[in-house]
């Protein structure tokens, strides 16, 4: 059920839900401009009531593998502790630049793993001091209502009190986060479309595989 945008009011949108009871739940499907789904999106509840008591941040893992960040995105509760194995057969070398979290993890062997507690709000993006193209997104939110949208654009978020709620909805490729307004009253789960404008996919091509040893 896509709900009709008032001209000149595309940044913020009310979506209200009738009825009441305990929790609530809602399925948001996010499109593009031509109406194919869009992966990799972050979507968050933000209380504009009374704050919730405090949630409690758990682990998060993002692999190298296959000269790769897996997974691309990973949105995480702040104070969430996220792991990085090495599952390849040769080295990494992690590091950010981005303000919520800068780290640097030299270079570690086949096998080992390093690890990084995100305590800071905001994006933060992760790349490889050796392989120019690997790259993944960590997603550190101050709430815990919060999913990531799957191959068909559909992201459910569940487990949440009725009220007032800021919707953010983040892609690497947005120009900025998308930001609206969402009253949720009752349990009913209606599939409610948003459609996004995405940049071009500016990432580096991967090298070619070298015909001998190397990183």
């Amino acid at each position: 059920m896509k709900l009709p945008v008032p001209a000149g009011f595309s940044c913020l949108l009310l979506f209200v839900i009738t009825g009441a009871l305990p929790a609530a739940e809602v399925t948001f499907t996010v499109r593009d401009t031509r109406g194919g789904p869009i992966a990799d999106a972050v979507v968050s509840l933000h209380p504009l009531g009374p704050t919730p008591a405090p949630a409690v941040p758990g682990e998060a893992v993002i692999a190298q593998e296959d000269k790769e960040y897996d997974p691309y995105i990973t949105p995480v509760l702040v104070g969430t502790k996220v792991r990085f194995p090495n599952r390849d057969t040769i080295q990494h070398h992690i590091y950010s630049l981005s303000r919520p979290k800068r780290f640097e993890k030299p270079l570690y062997a086949s096998g080992a793993e390093e690890s990084v507690v995100f305590d800071q709000p905001g994006v933060v993006v992760l790349g490889c001091n050796i392989h120019d193209w690997m790259i993944a997104y960590v997603v550190v939110l101050p709430t815990p209502h919060f999913a990531k949208t799957d191959s068909a654009g559909r992201a459910q978020l569940t487990g949440f009190a009725p009220g007032r709620y800021r919707v953010e909805i983040w892609h690497p490729r947005l120009a900025k986060t998308e930001v609206r307004e969402l009253e949720l009253t009752a349990v009913a789960n209606p599939s409610l479309a948003v459609d996004l404008t995405l940049r071009p996919d500016r990432r580096i091509r991967r090298a070619p595989e070298p015909r001998t040893g190397g990183y």
